[in-house]
């Protein structure tokens, strides 16, 4: 009862009421001008044209443009008034200058006068693998994220073998500890955590805490801040969430990163909350996956936390503090990096479009949502068509039941390509990984979805002739053996009111 009543009171429901407000006060001024102005409609279907003109002109997805194109023409009224607010992209202007400014102290600072991989690092991976280095001369250049060696890399298959290790990692920390989540819940798992965390305060280690507003406000209360601030952490609220309409509320931080005295960082699908340790069942067994660095990457995910750090608090830091110590043997080449939805380039989505291009034998995906674009879905029907073993597991329970039937409808085109398409039959499946040919993994926190590529902060690792490549695969193959592979006679077999549904859900997905 008291867990209810809180849900009633607390800020989710508080935040969805006033935005509500502001929706109907929106759609009533509207209405009643409408009513009384016999003009209004022509106006509005006149400016819904120049509008129209101005989102063909921008420089956006075109599955982006296309149902605000679709929402303006079919209803003007009410089309128009909102794609001012919620359609342009590069809405939060403010927040994006203020987020440019700090990238651009990120690469004149952060990079230049700090640690830095030798160049001949990226030359011995273009000897051993020429297309492998164009790929991570791509991120490096729209990313900054560089190529290093020096570091140990571990692959954990599960949430709860991956958090049984931080504990581990944290428990030794002797400088500082840096955690960056999309969600934190109270529960078992954030409970022992935060009681860690408690405790290497008290040994005089500085804990630092940043966690996604919108992304936790379903499971924090209101003023937990103060209550995390109370226990010696240093804690900030990422994007803080203001009831009030504007797009702004799309940018969200999805990345997970945990940084320890700067020589251990850990990055990949878990947030604190149960059940990604299988501690609460909520759709089936979770399977999540995160990958260990120890060594010279690390500074790399340590340099994404703080630009996030100090573009949220202002904080000025002293970043030699966070300068890794020790030295780690080299298990292949590692390439930590991030992804803004600031800046115009989908990182993500285009290192994962190259894995596909260059592909020669196979492909293996796993991800949460299968929401992709025609570049996307391009790549993949190519690499089918052209011999490659391109397989993608995507989840056999949804976590939300309007994103799953746009993954479903996905299906058909890539199965007649010859894609082979399974489900997570125990479960729901949280892992976002990439592995091709034996070569080249990515392990992260992106989706295949146009949130994740378009509108998320989002970071990953690319791993190139890693053992992290061979554990990766090794994980996906055992995945497989409880995977129900999705047929062509199980899609075409679906009624065909379902087949709309998944249609028109796919059409509006980039809206979601």
């Amino acid at each position: 009862m008291n867990k209810l009543l809180k849900r009633l009171i607390g800020r989710l429901p508080l935040f969805l009421f006033l935005i509500a407000l502001q929706f109907a006060a929106i759609i009533f001024i509207i209405a009643n001008f409408s009513a009384g102005n016999g003009y209004y409609l022509t106006i509005m279907t006149a400016f819904g044209f120049v509008v129209v003109f101005y989102i063909v002109s921008r420089d956006d997805h075109p599955a982006y443009k296309i149902p605000w194109i679709i929402v303006v023409l079919a209803a003007p009224v009410f089309g128009v008034p909102f794609y001012i607010i919620f359609g342009p992209r590069g809405g939060g202007r403010k927040f994006a200058r203020e987020m440019a400014r700090y990238q651009e102290h990120y690469e004149r600072e952060m990079r230049t006068t700090l640690p830095h991989p030798k160049p001949e690092i990226l030359e011995q991976l273009r000897q051993v693998s020429p297309h492998l280095a164009r790929q991570a001369d791509y991120i490096t250049t729209i990313s900054s994220g560089r190529v290093w060696n020096h570091t140990e890399v571990e692959f954990f298959a599960l949430g709860e073998l991956a958090f049984r290790q931080i504990l581990k990692e944290i428990e030794l920390a002797k400088r500082f500890v840096l955690l960056e989540s999309f969600i934190i819940e109270e529960g078992e798992m954030w409970g022992t955590l935060l009681d860690l965390l408690v405790k290497k305060v008290h040994e005089g280690v500085v804990v630092r805490l940043m966690y996604d507003d919108m992304g936790s406000i379903p499971t924090l209360p209101a003023g937990y801040e103060r209550k995390i601030r109370s226990l010696g952490i240093i804690v900030v609220a990422f994007n803080r969430v203001r009831p009030h309409l504007n797009s702004r509320l799309n940018y969200r931080d999805h990345r997970k990163i945990i940084v320890i005295d700067g020589d251990v960082g850990f990055t990949g699908g878990i947030n604190f909350a149960d059940e990604y340790i299988n501690r609460k069942i909520r759709f089936g067994h979770w399977k999540d996956t995160t990958v260990m660095l120890k060594g010279d990457a690390v500074w790399d995910l340590t340099l994404l936390f703080l630009q996030q750090w100090m573009f949220t608090t202002n904080e000025d830091l002293d970043l030699t503090e966070f300068i890794p110590k020790k030295k780690f043997l080299t298990d292949g080449y590692i390439q930590p990096f991030g992804d803004s939805p600031l800046d115009g380039d989908n990182v993500a989505e285009n290192a994962y479009i190259q894995i596909i291009n260059h592909a020669k034998r196979y492909v293996w995906i796993t991800t949460p949502y299968l929401i992709i674009d025609t570049q996307m879905a391009t790549s993949l029907i190519i690499a089918a068509q052209s011999g490659v073993d391109v397989r993608i597991i995507t989840p056999h329970y949804p976590d939300k039941w309007y994103v799953h039937p746009v993954s479903r409808s996905n299906y058909m085109q890539l199965l007649l390509a010859g894609v082979r398409v399974y489900e997570y039959t125990p479960g729901f499946i949280h892992a976002k990984m990439f592995v091709s040919d034996d070569e080249v993994s990515i392990v992260g926190t992106t989706n295949m979805d146009f949130r994740s590529f378009y509108l998320h902060f989002e970071c990953g690792v690319a791993f190139y002739h890693s053992t992290v490549v061979r554990a990766v695969r090794d994980d996906i193959e055992r995945t497989l053996q409880v995977c129900t592979e999705i047929s062509q006679a199980d899609e075409e077999s679906l009624p065909v009111h379902k087949r709309l549904g998944r249609n028109v859900l796919k059409l509006f997905a980039p809206l979601m």
